[in-house]
Order: structure tokens, then C-alpha cells, then sequence
């Protein structure tokens, strides 16, 4: 329907100015002199074909005006994914997200663990046997409840505002780019730091495993708190926290974590995602997106 309306707007335009342009508008006497229709026909067709050719017609005035600035930017490199063409509204492509999440988790409690180890976690064994995809589908797996919902309750609210201000495939690889480095970050830090750190003898570094979507949820949450550094996180859906601050506290408290070593939870995950919105959110400012 509103198609419909933008093409009735548009015609509309068209034979207001064709009957600007056919209909003189005085004659020298000072009265409107008639015109055939065929004459206003000819006319329409002429200031037509003389708008969409020189472009004098802003058909995107028609749309939904965005904001100015970098909120209405875009990059063609993560809005322009083949595989994101599909996705109907930025809304939709959250809930396509949080519903991978589930089935792998659910998966979990179906499938082998065994099978699921080697293709839903990452590691450096599961990276030297050449399972290189887990770099990616660790990033949709969960065997903890409170673990997913967390992830997808920063994942539904943040990323529902970046992919309204960006575009569903923004979003997208948003996600997938946190979920890379993040991994890369893990695989890293075991090949190079954990040997280092190791907390008895017979420590096999190689065999720990990560999975989890909080590398790529951290890119997106850091991403919104980059962008407007001067908002409000309600911690708990309760306190009021300047969004700045809870930002400077997650990406300390990962490094925190990563200097001390072995951990339950991979702070170089947490650190990849906030590399990725880091360099994003230096791209929009410059205006590169």
C-alpha cells in the first residue's frame, strides 16, 4: 500500500508540473488561453521523460526520511552481504539470530556431545584437526540456559537499535565479525598466553574449549554504548548506570581477566567483539559507513 501511495505521489507530480509547463499562464490579454488534451498528454510525457533522464525528480523524497549524519550512513561492505538480501526488517533478523541460538542449544541436549564438542566449540585441537568452521558455530552454541538468555537478552535489545539505525545486514555481520575475532582472540591467547599461565603440570591448553555468542553480542552492546556513551543501561532492568561507565567496566574487568590467566569465562572472546565495535564505530565517525 504504501508503494501504491509513493507511485500516486509521483504521478500526481508528474501532471502538475506537465500542466504547469503546457497551460501558459497568461496571454497577453491577461486571460488563460485553453489547451487541448492531447497538448497536456504530450506534455506529460515530455516532462517525464525529461526528469528521469536528467534526474531533476528526487524520488527518494518519497521515502522515509532518516536522520542526518553518521546514524544514516551505511557501509557497503557489511550492508551489502549476499547472504542478508533476504532479510525483510531489522527486527526479523534479531529473531532469526536468537532462534539459531535456541536450536543449537536445544541441539545440545539432543545430539552427541562428543559430535557436538567438535563442531559447535572452538579450540585449538578442533582448529589443528581442520574443523575451522567452529570458529563461527561456536558463536550460536549454548549448553547453559542462563548463559543463552543472557546473550539473548543483550542481543534482542541492542541489537534491535543497531539494526534499526543500520540495516538488518549490518547487523548481521556485525555479528559474524564479533564472532571471528572473538574466537581468534581465544585460539591466540591459548597458542601464545596459556602455556605461559599453566596452572599445574600436564595442562593440555590445547583441549580447552569456548562456545557462546558473547563475543559477537559484545560487539553489538559496545557498539550502541560507543554510539551514544552519554545513554542509560538499566542493570537488572532496575539501576541506572551512564552507559560510558558500564562500557569502561566490562572491557576492564576483561582485561582484568585475561592477565590473570585461566578463567570460566573467555575475556579474550569479550575483548575480540570489543575490538570489531571499536573499529566500527572509528569508521562511522570518519563517515567511511
Amino acid at each position: 500500500m504504501a508503494m501504491g501511495r509513493r507511485l500516486t505521489q509521483f504521478q500526481t507530480l508528474l501532471a502538475q508540473q506537465a500542466l504547469r509547463s503546457a497551460i501558459p499562464k497568461h496571454s497577453s490579454a491577461g486571460t488563460v488561453l485553453p489547451v487541448s488534451a492531447a497538448a497536456v498528454a504530450a506534455a506529460v510525457r515530455t516532462a517525464a521523460k525529461r526528469w528521469l533522464t536528467a534526474g531533476s525528480l528526487d524520488l527518494f523524497s518519497l521515502q522515509r526520511r532518516k536522520s542526518p549524519g553518521w546514524l544514516s550512513s551505511s557501509s557497503a561492505f557489511l550492508r551489502g552481504a549476499p547472504w542478508a538480501r533476504w532479510l525483510p526488517s531489522p527486527d526479523q533478523v534479531v529473531f532469526t539470530l536468537i532462534g539459531a541460538n535456541v536450536a543449537v542449544y536445544m541441539l545440545w541436549q539432543l545430539a552427541d556431545p562428543s559430535f557436538m564438542e567438535k563442531h559447535f566449540t572452538v579450540s585449538l585441537d578442533n582448529f589443528k584437526s581442520g574443523r575451522l568452521h567452529t570458529v563461527l558455530t561456536n558463536a550460536f552454541s549454548h549448553t547453559d540456559a542462563g548463559h543463552l538468555f543472557s546473550n539473548m537478552i543483550g542481543l534482542y535489545f541492542f541489537g534491535s537499535s543497531i539494526s534499526s539505525m543500520f540495516g538488518p545486514s549490518f547487523l548481521l555481520n556485525l555479528y559474524v565479525a564479533g564472532a571471528l575475532v572473538g574466537s581468534t582472540f581465544f585460539l591466540i591467547e591459548k597458542a601464545f598466553r596459556a602455556p605461559q599461565k599453566q596452572v599445574y603440570v600436564g595442562w593440555d591448553s590445547s583441549r580447552q574449549s569456548v562456545l557462546g555468542a558473547s563475543g559477537a553480542v559484545n560487539a553489538i552492546m559496545l557498539l550502541q554504548i560507543f554510539l551514544n556513551p552519554k545513554g542509560l543501561i538499566y542493570l537488572y532492568f532496575v539501576l541506572p548506570v551512564p552507559a560510558a561507565l558500564v562500557g569502561a567496566a566490562w572491557i576492564g574487568l576483561d582485561l582484568v581477566r585475561v592477565n590473570k590467566g585461566q578463567s570460566q569465562t573467555s575475556a579474550s572472546t569479550h575483548l575480540g567483539g570489543a575490538l570489531v565495535a571499536a573499529l566500527v564505530w572509528a569508521r562511522i565517525r570518519k563517515g567511511w559507513f
